[in-house]
């Protein structure tokens, strides 16, 4: 099963129900799709990279406007959580490690992945906690061959939540978010685009940006 060093899965299926149920990976921030954010920010990273859809039509769609070489896989039963999901990506991955990640964080800095992969190796996983001890399962990094045993293990014990699968995890790293602070101080990495304000409040931040630059 393992060939390469490193994969990376970006969770890409459902609906946007807040965004009158549209395609959230479709989305645009600053005229580019959000799924392309985040796939540029991988690219050069990994090995590989796993987009897990929900259906065909919209691995097709996908399939089209992606900006870097990547393959789909299907995620039948989404609506069970993201566990299903990382089960889809993770059966279909061929790096030693694996980099999980939301299609909906377009922020998300290439220089905390990496740190992530760096601190990966001898590891079930590196997994980011904040301060109120909250963790990031879905910005992490896991070895692929252990969690994917792990994710199976859960499963047959009907729990379908990334926290009851890591909770099996033996071996897991988790790195403070103080530390991760030192090199996205603004925690931006974490930013998930849920709701139309969010939207907004991304494009006004890129915008901004922009304006300081110039």
């Amino acid at each position: 099963m393992i060939g390469l060093d490193r994969s990376a899965v970006i969770l890409a299926g459902g609906a946007a129900t807040r965004f009158n149920n549209g395609d959230k990976g479709l989305l645009e921030l600053n005229g580019k799709p959000l799924l392309n954010h985040v796939v540029e920010t991988v690219k050069g990273l990994v090995e590989e990279i796993i987009i897990v859809t929900n259906t065909q039509e919209r691995a097709d769609t996908y399939a089209k406007i992606v900006s870097a070489k990547a393959s789909f896989v299907l995620d039948t039963e989404e609506a069970k959580g993201p566990l299903m999901g990382a089960l889809a990506g993770f059966e279909a991955a061929q790096g030693e490690y694996t980099l999980l990640l939301p299609v909906d964080s377009p922020f998300v800095s290439k220089e905390v992945l990496e740190l992530l992969f760096d601190l990966a190796p001898g590891k079930a996983a590196v997994i980011p906690r904040h301060t109120d001890r909250e963790i990031e399962p879905l910005h992490a990094v896991y070895n692929t061959s252990q969690t994917l045993s792990v994710i199976k293990e859960t499963l047959t014990q009907n729990q379908f939540d990334m926290h009851s699968m890591i909770e099996q995890l033996r071996g897991v790293r988790y790195i403070s978010t103080l530390v991760i602070e030192q090199i996205d101080p603004e925690l931006k990495s974490f930013i998930n685009i849920n709701t139309p304000l969010d939207l907004k409040k991304a494009q006004e931040t890129t915008r901004s940006k922009k304006t300081k630059k110039a």
